[in-house]
């Protein structure tokens, strides 16, 4: 089940078992999502995101939470967009496959997401929403109460348009 909320990732009104991230490759915090996921969980967020040293685009890793109403951040590195020919819509579709994947490998019930590469990296949000929406709808995923976390109202009529 998807809903979307507008708010603000770092700060949501309610507990979930993840928080998804929108890292970037090296794992040091930035602007955004991810900067403000680190203000909110405190230094020990930032401290557990340089012990792992970084990963791949297309590709996360999983922390603790610490401060943040959740069990775990997963720290999804999405793609910069250039112009959706450098492999960019796969890249990001593999960005939240492997959020799924510790979904499932921690046993998780519910996710809350932004929309990742869609800030800051410029990917185009209708074509960003629709590759969150396909993978988070595939049957194996379908069971997640997943909070989908936009920060502007624009984001609503995107998401009402692929329901």
């Amino acid at each position: 089940m998807i809903e979307i909320k507008l708010g603000d990732i770092a700060h949501l009104d309610f507990q979930v078992d993840a928080i998804v991230n929108a890292a970037n490759a090296a794992l040091i915090p930035g602007g955004g999502v991810d900067g403000a996921l680190n203000r909110a969980a405190g230094p020990e967020l930032k401290q557990a995101m340089e012990k792992i040293g970084g990963t791949t685009v297309g590709s996360a890793v999983i922390t603790p939470a610490f401060a943040l109403p959740a069990n775990y951040v997963i720290h999804a590195v999405g793609p910069r967009y250039i112009d959706g020919k450098h492999n960019e819509a796969a890249l990001l579709s593999a960005a939240y496959e492997a959020v799924f994947q510790f979904a499932h490998e921690y046993k998780l019930h519910s996710l809350a997401l932004p929309v990742l590469s869609s800030g800051i990296y410029g990917y185009p949000k209708v074509d960003a929403a629709k590759i969150l929406y396909e993978v988070a709808n595939r049957p194996e995923n379908q069971h997640f109460a997943m909070s989908v976390i936009v920060f502007t109202e624009e984001w609503l009529s995107i998401f009402e348009k692929l329901k």
